[in-house]
């Protein structure tokens, strides 16, 4: 998918921060051939990111860092929220490209759905209103032809 300027700017600023850490692991399944990669993103012990873990141990905690969430409570725990999971910057991810007026077979491919339907299955209620778009757009094509008519 396209990476915007912003988010490179960020990445280059957190690696010049926290090296990227080599790794070697099996690939696809455990007895998988051994793969060597950088990780970006590390765990506090700096290896790699365990998905059991992510969301209590880094994704949360980093909210809250960032005053979208309360602090974890007395018992370690911070509030049991769908929209407070990782997943749910997926959804912003693609809520906010579909809002834009980014194409839906566009947004299908970068979410790596089978096909644009699943696609608008899952993310039409996020579409904006077209009531006053279609209008516009039409008004805009009818504008268009008047104008090269007078130009001829």
């Amino acid at each position: 998918m396209p990476l915007p300027d912003c988010v490179a700017e960020a990445l280059r600023a957190h690696m010049d921060a926290y090296k990227p850490v080599e790794i070697t692991l099996p690939w696809n399944v455990p007895e998988g051939p051994k793969v060597s990669a950088r990780l970006i993103f590390t765990a506090e012990q700096g290896d790699m990111v365990w998905r059991s873990n992510f969301n209590g141990k880094e994704w949360k905690p980093a909210l809250a860092a960032a005053g979208l969430i309360p602090e974890a409570g007395d018992d370690g725990k911070y509030e049991s929220a769908r929209e407070h999971r990782m997943h749910a910057l997926r959804h912003f991810y693609a809520s906010a490209l579909l809002d834009t007026g980014e194409n839906v077979k566009a947004v299908s491919e970068y979410m790596g759905h089978a096909d644009p339907g699943l696609t608008l299955r899952v993310y039409a209620h996020l579409m904006p209103d077209s009531r006053e778009r279609t209008p516009l757009a039409i008004d805009a094509v009818f504008q268009r032809g008047r104008s090269a008519s007078r130009a001829d």
